[in-house]
């Protein structure tokens, strides 16, 4: 639900998840061969190269958005299948990390006695954004990274088969899935786990 006393720390965690998960595709493909996000402005940790501010305000306020697509050319990689897989696991990969940082800074702060109210809930905003980005696109169905992940690595013939059936109906299938709390119940125990397993390694180190 909306909550404007918490806009101040959720504003900036959200552009943080948003420009490096677009950041983090753009630098893959760069790596890769294909040039086209970097020629797009895209190479970049600016928020504003990334934003949809239709896509972002409903991510605040509904839990459910988008940022701008990084334009990609696969033809210009040099192993197109090898290519695809890495950029599309690349952005929800950045957003695990930037969440595991997120809770390593928490637990620093914490055990040097110099964690504020402020701090604490910019930090574990930073971690819950960061951990339903990664988890949310690695869903299956276009326009999401998991997608172009499942596409790849389907036979040629299901994957086409996939490809014609889900690229026509995928918008409308997410948006049903997001409001009949689907998309919950697949994220939650995958994000769960995930931010339980990042605590337990740090309450081992701190």
């Amino acid at each position: 639900m909306l909550d404007l006393s918490t806009m101040i720390y959720r504003i900036p965690a959200l552009l943080f998840a948003i420009s490096i998960h677009e950041y983090a595709h753009a630098q893959c493909a760069d790596s890769m061969g294909d040039p086209t996000a970097r020629y797009a402005g895209r190479l970049t940790f600016n928020p504003m190269a990334h934003l949809d501010p239709i896509g972002a305000v409903l991510l605040v306020v509904a839990g459910f958005g988008w940022a701008k697509g990084v334009p990609i050319n696969v033809n210009n990689f040099r192993n197109r299948r090898e290519g695809i897989l890495k950029v599309s696991f690349a952005g929800p990969a950045a957003n695990l990390f930037l969440c595991f940082l997120a809770a390593l800074l928490m637990a620093l702060t914490n055990r040097l006695g110099l964690m504020s109210d402020g701090m604490y809930r910019f930090l574990l905003w930073m971690q819950l954004y960061n951990v339903w980005f990664a988890f949310f696109n690695l869903i299956p169905i276009p326009p999401l990274d998991g997608s172009r992940i499942l596409s790849e690595l389907l036979p040629a013939r299901q994957s086409w088969q996939f490809n014609n059936i889900v690229d026509r109906y995928g918008f409308l299938i997410l948006i049903a899935l997001v409001f009949t709390g689907i998309t919950g119940m697949i994220i939650n125990p995958l994000a769960n786990g995930y931010l339980m397993l990042v605590n337990s390694l740090l309450r081992i180190v701190f």
